[in-house]
């Protein structure tokens, strides 16, 4: 028995799309962000080998790594629904390592020196102060100069996230080269790079919700109150974190079994809620926008679940290569922006120029749709498009209009 036809949803159009399609323009801020941070990069390694020496640098280099590629790819994968673009990930990694640690650093020469402290005060409550605001800066910086990147919750505890882990790399640096000296590195490494590689992306990741939270919500007080209570939260935590080591072997165990660890737990089961209800949000959006005739019912499941994504990109491959599913990638990541900018407009938390943004986005989905392949649907399953839907043009923003309306 056969069943009706099932053809492709995006047909089989030009094999390759135009490269420019595939590539998103970069401003004049991204580029003189990318080579500052470079040079402020270069300029830090420069001085860990003067400091080091070459051998003892590489080594201590390659030691701290260790500890941080499974941490970022938990990060990856919580940010799967709607992937930050890879120069904004490599920026908060990039401050982290290089600014929050200059700054920071810069900081604490002076404060250090300010008659009246202690080794206590200058560990768990200065060094804390200091190194939270260099790494929330970043988040300061971005919500400022790129409001519209950080969307929610999640991505500020991503960017905090990353913005933690440059500075922790960085820093475990400096302390192994420093250990290495006085024959202590592997108490040091077990510390720092098996029991806490953690620490410094929880404490930021405080602040990154907090902003997160101030840019969602459209009351006064909370757009104030969030960011300065997820600091403090990021504050107390590095605080306890280095003040446990003034407490013996027993006080330190004590701290991080029934302080450190519930918290790492709390704000792991923070992200994969707010993961969840990213999903959530992101199918419904996809049925409204969808009312709009601005895309395909068909479509909402190749881009609404993450399964699915990956089994349609697998699709796209073996029916047009590498490029069809480079291009159908695009499509996703285009439509899914599209969606979660209409939710925020709609929930009055959008930003100023929401519209053009939808605009522009609806436009570039179109150039890529001709591209597009898509596993087969059904033609039961597809209800009609609203007049002036696809295919042959877009009913939303930026749509061509029939002559007359």
């Amino acid at each position: 028995m056969t069943g009706p036809a099932m053809v492709p949803t995006g047909g089989y159009g030009p094999a390759v799309p135009p490269a420019l399609l595939l590539r998103r323009r970069r401003s004049p801020l991204t580029w003189v962000t990318m080579i500052v941070l470079g040079l402020g990069g270069l300029l830090v390694a420069i001085l860990i080998l003067i400091t080091g020496g070459p051998v003892a640098s590489l080594a201590t280099t390659l030691l701290a790594a260790i500890s941080f590629p499974i941490l970022i790819a938990i990060l990856f994968w919580l940010d799967r629904y709607e992937p930050e673009p890879a120069r904004y990930r490599l920026a908060a990694l990039g401050w982290g390592a290089v600014v929050a640690v200059v700054l920071s650093f810069i900081a604490e020469q002076v404060l250090f020196a300010v008659p009246g402290t202690s080794t206590f005060i200058d560990t768990a409550i200065t060094a804390p102060l200091v190194e939270e605001a260099g790494k929330g800066l970043f988040l300061v910086v971005v919500v400022i100069f790129r409001r519209a990147q950080i969307h929610g919750l999640l991505d500020g505890l991503i960017y905090g996230a990353l913005v933690g882990v440059g500075f922790a790399f960085v820093e475990d640096i400096l302390y192994y080269l420093s250990s290495l000296q006085s024959g202590a590195l592997p108490a040091v490494f077990f510390l720092r790079g098996v029991m806490g590689p953690f620490a410094h992306p929880l404490f930021t990741a405080a602040t990154g919700i907090g902003v997160g939270i101030a840019v969602t919500t459209r009351r006064p007080a909370v757009r104030v109150l969030a960011p300065i209570l997820g600091f403090l939260a990021a504050v107390i935590m590095h605080g306890i974190w280095n003040g446990s080591t003034f407490w013996g072997g027993d006080g330190f165990l004590f701290a991080y079994g029934a302080i450190i660890l519930p918290l790492l737990a709390i704000v792991l089961a923070v992200a994969i809620w707010a993961r969840s209800r990213e999903g959530k949000m992101l199918n419904a959006a996809l049925q409204q926008i969808v009312g709009m005739g601005w895309i395909r019912p068909e479509e909402v499941r190749w881009v609404a679940r993450l399964s699915d994504r990956m089994s349609a990109r697998a699709y796209a491959k073996r029916h047009g290569g590498k490029p069809a599913a480079r291009a159908l990638r695009e499509y996703q990541q285009t439509l899914t922006e599209i969606a979660f900018l209409h939710q925020r407009a709609v929930q009055g938390t959008g930003p100023r120029d929401a519209t053009q943004r939808v605009t522009g986005l609806l436009q570039h989905a179109a150039a890529l749709r001709p591209y597009v392949i898509l596993p087969p649907t059904p033609p039961m399953m597809a209800p009609p498009m609203p007049l002036g839907g696809p295919p042959g043009g877009w009913s939303g923003p930026g749509a061509p209009r029939p002559p007359g309306t």
